[in-house]
């Protein structure tokens, strides 16, 4: 049973991850274009308008074929972004099924796909929402190449923690759903996560390497895209799970033995 959710997570990831490809590639790209134009005209400006040419400022023979794109443009933002999100589809899917036959029976008897309808729903507020309202996407030419590192372990720390808050939550709401009901529970438990969770965002560090003269229409186009592309991969992964899971699952149901 647990490899047959296993595969469907992963073939469910791999629909949402073509769907959310397309829906980054019409919606994403226009402002990453854009953003990539106002850092190679940055790029430029750098040097002195007017200035004469210095013989002793050529780049060495060869320099230019060791700058050049080892992969073009138009293969990121199609075979590259396929293959990128793709694969992350399905990883996310596989994630998705273990967390989904751990959850199944133990928060009511709810059907197999309204189980994964809330499971998705809760884990795109948890692993990707949160995390980016604190720590939004950004464009290229935004950020300062010396803080890629602390940024990235600033973001996957923040999800890890917010994760864990979840988690903690949940498994308490379970608990005080037992004595005062699930609706009361599930009250409790959400508000002790939000309490929580925007402690621990108000103690870390934030961070705005936004420059002053990018354009807010780009970098708004882009973060919106960014978080439909998240919303339409945690969407269909849980519609398609939760579709194929309650098939399997039903088919089990028929075939154990029924007692007496």
């Amino acid at each position: 049973m647990m490899r047959s959710l296993l595969v469907r997570g992963m073939l469910a990831g791999l629909i949402a991850g073509v769907l959310a490809t397309l829906f980054a590639y019409f919606f994403g790209e226009p402002s990453v274009e854009t953003a990539i134009g106002l850092e190679g005209g940055a790029a430029h400006s750098h040097s002195a308008p007017g200035a004469a040419p210095d013989a002793h400022e050529h780049p060495p023979a060869g320099a230019e074929a060791e700058e050049e794109e080892l992969v073009t443009r138009g293969v990121q933002s199609t075979v590259g972004l396929l293959t990128g999100v793709g694969l992350y589809g399905v990883a996310v899917g596989g994630l998705f099924s273990l967390a989904f036959a751990f959850v199944y029976g133990r928060i009511g008897t709810l059907r197999p796909r309204v189980t994964a309808v809330l499971l998705t729903a809760s884990a795109f507020v948890v692993v990707f929402l949160v995390p980016f309202l604190k720590y939004p996407a950004n464009p290229p030419a935004v950020g300062q190449a010396g803080t890629i590192g602390s940024r990235t372990s600033l973001y996957f720390g923040f999800v890890a923690l917010s994760l864990l808050i979840g988690i903690l939550a949940a498994a308490f709401g379970r608990k005080l759903a037992d004595k005062l009901g699930a609706w009361r529970g599930g009250l409790i438990a959400a508000g002790g996560y939000v309490v929580l969770i925007a402690v621990a965002a108000a103690l870390l560090p934030s961070i705005d390497e936004v420059p002053a003269e990018f354009p807010g229409s780009t970098l708004w186009s882009f973060r919106l895209a960014s978080v439909g592309t998240q919303l339409v991969l945690w969407t269909v992964l849980g519609l398609t799970f939760g579709a194929l899971s309650e098939k399997v699952l039903a088919r089990k149901e028929v075939t154990s033995p029924q007692p007496g």
